[in-house]
Order: C-alpha cells, then structure tokens, then sequence
C-alpha cells in the first residue's frame, strides 16, 4: 500500500476531540509558561508561569488537573523541542500518563500572526501558538526509545564533538608546520602521520634539527614508532632544516604551542577510539543490527548514526516517514504557470541527513547493486548525479525500515534495476 502523509495528518487532527484540553508550553532555560485551550481554539483559563524544578512540575500538573475538572476528560501538552530544556519537563509528564507532543520551532515562527494579525512575540502568545498548533494536528509524537538507542545517540553525539576538536587539532598542526618547518612535508606529506609525528614530538624545529646526526634521529624514531623511516630521511630532514625558510623566532613559544597541541591531539584521539568502542559494543544489543552490517557498504558508525538520531527502525510505518524525520521529503513551490524548484525540506533531524547521505555515497561506491543502480539512473534515465544520489537515499531508507519491521536479510535481487532482473 502506497503511503500517503496526508493520512497521517488527518489521523493527528482526528486525535483532538472535544474532551480534550490542549496546552501549550513555551520552553525556556529557567522559567516555562503554559496557555490552554479546547479543541476549537478558545482559551481555557489564565497563563501559568512555572519554574523548570520539581515544584514547578507540580504546579503545572495542578494547574492542568484543575482545567480538566470542568468539562475535559483528557490532556495534550505541545511543546518546541528547544535545545536539551525541554526533556526534563516530558519525561515528568510522560510519567503522570499525559500525552507529550513536539511542534517544529520553525511553524511556531511562521504561525504567530494566525492569533492576533500582528508580528509581536511574547512567551504567553508563543505557548497559545503551539496550542493552537496541536489542536490543528501540527504536532509530532515523541518517538519513545530503548536504552540501547539512547546510549546511540549520546555517543554519536559525542563523537561529533570529538571529531571537531581532533580536526580542529591537526589544522593548528598544519598551520604551526606551515609557519616553523614548512620544509617537513617535503619528508612526511603527511603532518598527522606517525613518522611526522613523532619528529615533531622528539625535535620539531628546524634548529634542533641542524646539530643532530643521522644516526640520532632514527634512534629517537625507534623510541616512537617500531617501524620507522631510515638513515636517508634522517639525512634529507637535517638538510632540509638546514636551508629552512620557517620563523625562527619565539622558539620557546612555538615549542610549547606544539606540545599542548600534540596533547590535545592525543587526547581526542584516544576518546575518539574508545566512543567508536562503547558505539560497536552497543550495536550488538540491538535486534536487527547485524542483518543491516551485513549489507556491504554500511559501517558500523554510519548505522549507528541513523539509529541514534531515528531510533527503533521498526517503529516506522514506512521508509518516507523515515526521510520526513530526517528532513529528505521533497518541497515544492509552484503557482499557476510558475514550477518552482522541487527541493528537500531540510526540516528534520541535520545528523541523520548527514548520515543517510553518506551511507548512501557508501553504498554506491562499494555495493554493486547500488552502484548499478546509480549508473542505470546516470546513464539510461539521464539523471543528474546528485538527483540519483537522493533517490537511492529514499531508496535506502525504505529498505532499512523494510529490514527492520520484518526482521529480513539483505536481499540483492530486490535492489536491482528491473532492466536487469529482465535480462
């Protein structure tokens, strides 16, 4: 059956009955504020500004409880998932049987004249928007996951911030190379290899360099590293420093510049290893975590991506529900004679955008069904590259939910073009 999100809109709108009462909640730091209304729209009762603590939890909850005694049978809280503020306040509703929705930030940008016809902005008109958004059905469920996949996405999560501090270590590396030793490349062409850094952790300016001999140089790589460059790189090294157009000047400084750097190198590389450790043992608790690695062309990191940003794969009804989370659902604007451009959304998830994507461009580079399909698309249909790259995306995430819900194997002859299964 063919997947239609208007269904699913219609099923949201559905869900708000007259018996229920529909607050919204305006997220802050410090200090929430909540407006309620039914399922018409009218407002029920006064704003209620509440502290992010316990007690404000519970002022909330009475607050709700005392609306609700008059005609309500059941409550809705909407709320914009801003930043990390807003998990606390879902969990403790979660926890009292209260149904949790999420509105996109961005539609809460775009609805606040809908109430007043005016550009103004208040946390009180901010919380009567989302409202009003949860009662048309604007509003996402929260995806409930296991520990297995939130331990995922806290590592992946990590790892990113990792990943930045270790790249943001090797360009200061380049650039202190660039201006003490640029020569060193000639040597090593590569600044973050082993032999590069290990000269630079034994004898990184060109001065030091100058009064050593051959022989000592390689006797301090046998220190560092158990294979190692010989006497003829040792040699070209010290006549390199030599003749060295690099600053030398500051050679304290420098010196102490490249071994807080080295530090930080070390640093985030050793957590880098040990993440990417805690992120293989935890996909070996996952159910269908290796029928999807046995698909060639997905790494252990890239799924672990996808399911720490997605979650439970199986809990999509379908793969397109899968790329609406992640923001890869096609947009269009067009009017009467006009066709605009057809562009994906981007309003979802940017990490598992990141991650689909590159999963994809693995699989059309090392799994021959993908790869022939992304010829067939260049090459017969005429598609432009990047057009085929994200229609073997949606390609892809309807085939790891498929995996998922039916707990199948990777089947090749499914991914083939039809030309050549009729061949």
């Amino acid at each position: 059956m063919k997947f239609k999100m208007q269904d699913k809109q219609n099923q949201l709108i559905e869900r708000i009955s007259d018996k229920h009462l529909v607050v919204g909640v305006d997220i802050a730091q410090q200090v929430h504020v909540a407006r309620a209304v039914n399922y018409r729209g009218i407002v029920v009762g006064d704003p209620l500004s509440f502290e992010n603590t316990e007690e404000g939890f519970a002022r909330l909850l009475e607050w709700i409880n005392r609306l609700k005694a008059s005609t309500f049978d059941t409550a809705i809280v909407g709320m914009e998932p801003t930043g990390h503020y807003w998990t606390n306040l879902s969990t403790c509703l979660s926890e009292q049987n209260i149904d949790v929705v999420t509105v996109n930030p961005h539609l809460v940008k775009k609805n606040k004249e809908n109430r007043d016809n005016t550009q103004s902005k208040s946390d009180k008109k901010d919380a009567l928007v989302i409202a009003d958004m949860v009662k048309n059905g604007y509003y996402s469920f929260i995806r409930p996951t296991s520990e297995a996949f939130e331990k995922l996405r806290v590592l992946m999560s990590n790892r990113d911030v990792i990943v930045k501090r270790l790249v943001s270590s090797i360009n200061q590396i380049n650039r202190w190379v660039d201006i003490v030793f640029p020569e060193l490349r000639q040597v090593f062409k590569d600044v973050k290899g082993k032999g590069a850094i290990a000269t630079l952790r034994l004898f990184p300016t060109p001065i030091e360099l100058r009064s050593m001999e051959a022989q000592d140089i390689v006797k301090g790589w046998k220190t560092k590293m158990k294979r190692h460059a010989g006497l003829k790189k040792a040699q070209s090294l010290i006549e390199l420093a030599k003749h060295s157009i690099g600053n030398h000047q500051a050679h304290d400084a420098y010196k102490l510049h490249l071994e807080q750097l080295l530090e930080e190198f070390d640093l985030a590389t050793a957590q880098l290893e040990r993440v990417e450790q805690e992120v293989t043992d935890v996909l070996k608790q996952t159910s269908f975590a290796d029928k999807l690695l046995a698909i060639k062309g997905i790494s252990e990191i890239t799924l672990a991506g996808i399911l720490g940003e997605a979650g439970d794969l199986s809990g999509f009804a379908h793969g397109n529900s899968l790329l609406r989370h992640g923001g890869l659902h096609l947009a269009e604007a067009s009017s009467g004679k006009w066709k605009g451009q057809i562009v994906i959304s981007k309003r979802g998830r940017s990490r598992l955008r990141r991650f689909m994507y590159l999963a994809a461009m693995s699989l059309i580079m090392n799994n021959p069904e993908f790869k022939e399909l992304h010829t067939h698309n260049v090459q017969v249909k005429k598609m432009k590259k990047m057009k085929s790259v994200m229609k073997l995306i949606g390609k892809l995430a309807r085939m790891l939910v498929a995996m998922a819900r039916r707990n199948e194997t990777y089947c090749p002859e499914k991914i083939q073009p039809l030309t050549s299964i009729a061949a």
